[in-house]
């Protein structure tokens, strides 16, 4: 391809030019204008082939598209069956460059492209009339297919049309290489059910490369490119939109400025690592937020009960001495980072399989749910006094619950205040986790590490100074009074927990659930309670929570607004017809969604103004896993909720919300998008 590309370049500068051009009538039309071109003036003596070009030249603003045209789109459809003198047609695509219509990744072309054509004659030789029905689909605001016919008679004659052969020489030369004409090399290419991720080789170095997959009609969305440190590896990833079920061969477009290769990829079991990120002043400073948030966490209510907890286990032991009470803090504080630690290790290993990841999905897990569950009453029963739990001897002396004097019960202290802090988020939090799942190995450790010391930081500090429990009341009667509180807290906590578990598995799992924790409190407690009010008990028990637990699922509190169910791909439609939208992403066991919800959507003016006529209220409940929900937030680079968007006319393309939502920042983006 590239000789004869040389050859017509040649053959432009020196044959003569004819006197009449080889081009047909033009179409021209609102959007775009479109000819047929041919290098050759006309059939020579013997020629079996003619080089032809479709030029399409576009308005201002407007794009058409590749052969693989992206999320939507067409591309170019041509019928030659109404061409005399023309045995097969071969249509030529110069590489694409990637364009955003309506919110939606498209691959295409704006400005002029020229098409390359290769036209086999059925009659060497003979006269020729080149004869396209053509159809092209062409979008801006608006999408319109054009359809167009364009004749070219080519006579028996020689020459070269200088113009044409000049544009079509050009065009050739931005058409992909085939894999035996580059250097470039697969390394693997893996397709799961999230995305496909690819990695490719080029010695000579990539420089701003994109890449354009191609896999019947999959859709992907735009890709996260890296670079190895020298250049020459190229990893990307691209979130899976739309997969066939029966699944095509793959090939694989790149381009990086003047260069294009097309290689055919083979699907491996495994997805290619990431490469490694270098330190920057952007993972500093997102590091230094990420600690902030960290220490923020401490007086969310899902973790100031166990921070309380802590505290009164250190007035107990301040009479052991300021060494005991600087090793339990320092263990709870390294029981905080090592639970970090195990996150950011899960959370790459997961990226590098493939799966998306989120910020409190563990919350979308009957089998975790029914596990803190559990912890949080048995905690809460044994700080009300209803029973002492006897562990073996082995084990007193080094396990404690709820503040005990055990290192193992010090350091399972910190982890279990870690766990409870991820369904609550913090000012700065998702600023940091988006960071963290956007990056690689290097940014998860250092923004999970950072959160964690952040959460630690009460902890180390009384570490630091244990002197300041001493400046603590002197333990007394009160302590009882606090331990209830805190036993109190526990269980609403756990109370929540049975709400999220409701909504994530439904009535009969969490029934069975509250059963038999009932029945595991009650045999706990036996020893404690008199035979008469362990029966009374549990009957009441059994007839509070069956029949509430039997019925349908709590039903959310009454709302002005009209929430409709979310539909990413209704969107573009509700904004062009002029409206705004607003999205809301929620779950049953985002604490901060609830807050959200209680201070600012569901009072006035901001709940009247979403159930206002020409506003669309979306909601999108991610408290079970939605594959869909999680694609929709990985594109504004958002992990974690809550998370709130407003699209109109002004802002086809959303305006994304701070996670901790105002009266002022809604009624500004939605005045923004709306264009008043």
């Amino acid at each position: 391809m590239r000789l004869l590309t040389r050859i017509m370049l040649v053959l432009a500068l020196v044959l003569p030019v004819a006197a009449w051009a080889a081009s047909s009538d033009r179409y021209e039309a609102h959007a775009l204008t479109a000819r047929l071109i041919t290098v050759e003036n006309g059939v020579a003596p013997g020629a079996g082939s003619v080089s032809a070009g479709l030029v399409v030249e576009m308005a201002e603003g407007w794009k058409t598209y590749w052969r693989s045209p992206g999320e939507v789109g067409l591309p170019p459809e041509l019928d030659w069956s109404t061409s005399d003198n023309v045995a097969e047609t071969e249509f030529l695509y110069p590489a694409p460059t990637r364009f955003t219509a309506f919110d939606i990744e498209n691959f295409g072309y704006g400005d002029q492209v020229v098409f390359p054509i290769r036209v086999a004659l059925d009659q060497p030789g003979e006269a020729a009339t080149l004869t396209t029905q053509a159809r092209l689909l062409v979008c801006k605001d608006i999408c319109i297919p054009e359809d167009f016919t364009l004749t070219l008679a080519l006579p028996q004659s020689t020459g070269i049309d200088a113009e044409a052969a000049s544009l079509v020489a050009v065009a050739l030369a931005q058409v992909p290489l085939d894999a035996a004409e580059t250097d470039m090399t697969l390394e693997a290419a893996h397709l799961s059910d999230d995305a496909l991720t690819v990695a490719l080789i080029k010695p000579t170095g990539f420089a701003a490369p994109d890449v354009f997959p191609e896999l019947g009609d999959a859709s992907f969305g735009k890709p996260e490119i890296r670079l190895s440190g020298d250049g020459t590896r190229l990893w990307a990833r691209f979130p899976a939109l739309y997969l066939p079920e029966d699944t095509p061969d793959l090939h694989l477009t790149a381009t990086d400025g003047g260069f294009a290769a097309t290689l055919p990829a083979l699907l491996s079991d495994a997805p290619p690592p990431a490469p490694a990120r270098t330190p920057d002043a952007g993972l500093l400073w997102t590091a230094l937020i990420a600690v902030l948030g960290g220490l923020i966490l401490n007086v969310m209510p899902c973790v100031l009960p166990v921070l309380s907890i802590k505290l009164m286990g250190a007035m107990k032991k301040a009479e052991k001495g300021r060494a005991r009470v600087r090793t339990g803090f320092l263990l709870s504080a390294a029981g905080i980072i090592s639970f970090f630690w195990v996150l950011a290790a899960a959370t790459y290993a997961l990226q590098s399989m493939g799966h998306a990841v989120g910020w409190g999905l563990q919350f979308q897990s009957p089998v975790f749910l029914t596990t803190m569950i559990a912890i949080l009453l048995i905690f809460a029963a044994n700080m009300a006094g209803l029973f002492d739990l006897a562990l073996p001897s082995a084990l007193q002396s080094r396990l404690s619950v709820a503040g005990g004097s055990g290192h193992l019960g010090d350091f399972a202290t910190g982890a279990f205040a870690a766990v409870l802090a991820t369904p609550c988020s913090a000012p700065f939090l998702g600023t940091a986790v988006a960071y963290a799942m956007s990056g690689g190995a290097l940014e998860i450790a250092v923004i999970f590490t950072a959160l964690g010391v952040g959460l630690a930081l009460p902890y180390l500090a009384i570490a630091l100074f244990p002197g300041t429990v001493a400046f603590l009341p002197k333990p007394g009667r009160w302590m009882l009074g606090l331990k209830w509180l805190m036993g109190a807290l526990l269980a609403l906590t756990a109370l929540w927990l049975f709400f999220v578990l409701w909504g994530v598995a439904g009535w009969p799992l969490t029934a069975i659930v509250a059963g038999l924790m009932a029945l595991i409190l009650i045999l706990l407690a036996l020893p404690r309670l008199p035979a008469r009010a362990t029966f009374v008990s549990a009957v009441a028990a059994l007839a509070i929570a069956l029949p509430r637990l039997s019925g349908p699922a709590p039903e959310a509190p009454a709302s002005a607004t009209r929430w409709a169910a979310f539909s990413e791909s209704s969107i573009s439609g509700h904004v062009a017809s002029g409206k705004t939208v607003f999205v809301d992403v929620t779950a049953d066991w985002c604490l901060t969604c609830k807050a959200n919800k209680a201070l600012v959507l569901d009072r006035d003016p901001i709940a009247s103004l979403l159930a206002s006529e020409g506003i669309v209220a979306m909601q999108a409940d991610w408290t079970r896993p939605d594959p869909s929900i999680s694609a929709y937030l990985e594109r504004f680079n958002r992990f974690g909720i809550p998370f709130n968007a407003v699209y109109g006319p002004a802002a086809p393309n959303g305006i994304a919300l701070p996670e901790l939502l105002s009266k002022d920042a809604i009624l500004t983006a939605v005045n923004d998008a709306s264009g008043n």
